[in-house]
């Protein structure tokens, strides 16, 4: 969750504890970003606006090296007191160079609901190109294109615009922006940041949805919510 995204300095603890277990981030994203991993035993692994940490936590259980960053002083907080082994958090914008990073020194870059945030897409991902070892894989979940077309104003799928959506959290409400762009220009960023698509994925939710949230299984079942690709360096 890089980039303007200050409403999350208000609604952390709410939205840190309602993806831990909910349908659409436990049960439908991680587990659609975790399949596209490669093997993360004894790698270095960029968690790209980490939040909160669950996936961090998740890529040490599995054995990896993690650094996570985020722009939401509050999210990054809330990872800290996880505590976990082989992993480190900071305050950083993807939306600016990551200058804290050395070139080619991570093997495995996660992008996590993080570039909708982000008006341009090329440069960001040509910093994450940079810190990615030659072999590097980088995975990426982001809105499907297709999702927010009806909180637009122009109502132009092909347009990149600025969209604003009401997220209401334990009872509070939180207005929420971000881009929402066609598939074309999504292709034509990671081109231009030196990656190719390896892989492309449009994933159910785990079973345990339609027990557990019915209504969110009948809708994650029926529209694509998200989209997700693993990346190679050209």
């Amino acid at each position: 969750m890089s980039g303007p995204v200050t409403p999350y300095e208000q609604l952390a603890g709410e939205y840190a504890a309602e993806i831990e277990h909910n349908a659409w981030n436990a049960l439908y994203e991680r587990p659609g970003t975790v399949a596209l991993l490669p093997a993360v035993a004894g790698r270095r692994v960029l968690d790209v606006g980490c939040g909160s940490g669950p996936l961090s936590a998740e890529l040490v259980q599995r054995g990896a090296d993690v650094v996570g960053f985020d722009s939401s002083q509050a999210m990054i907080r809330l990872a800290e007191t996880r505590r976990l082994r082989s992993a480190s958090f900071r305050v950083a914008d993807l939306s600016e160079p990551l200058e804290f990073l050395a070139d080619k020194t991570f093997d495995v870059a996660v992008a996590s609901l993080v570039l909708h945030y982000l008006r341009d897409w090329v440069p960001p991902l040509a910093e994450l190109r940079r810190v990615l070892r030659p072999r590097g894989v980088l995975v990426i979940s982001t809105h499907h294109p297709s999702r927010d077309v009806h909180l637009s104003k122009s109502g132009n799928y092909f347009a990149t615009e600025l969209i604003r959506d009401r997220w209401t959290k334990a009872g509070k409400h939180f207005d929420v922006e971000f881009w929402r762009r066609p598939l074309t220009d999504m292709f034509s960023a990671i081109d231009r940041a030196g990656f190719r698509i390896d892989t492309v994925t449009e994933p159910r939710p785990l079973d345990a949805c339609r027990e557990q949230f019915p209504e969110a299984w009948e809708m994650l079942t029926t529209q694509p919510r998200f989209i997700f690709f693993r990346l190679l360096g050209k």
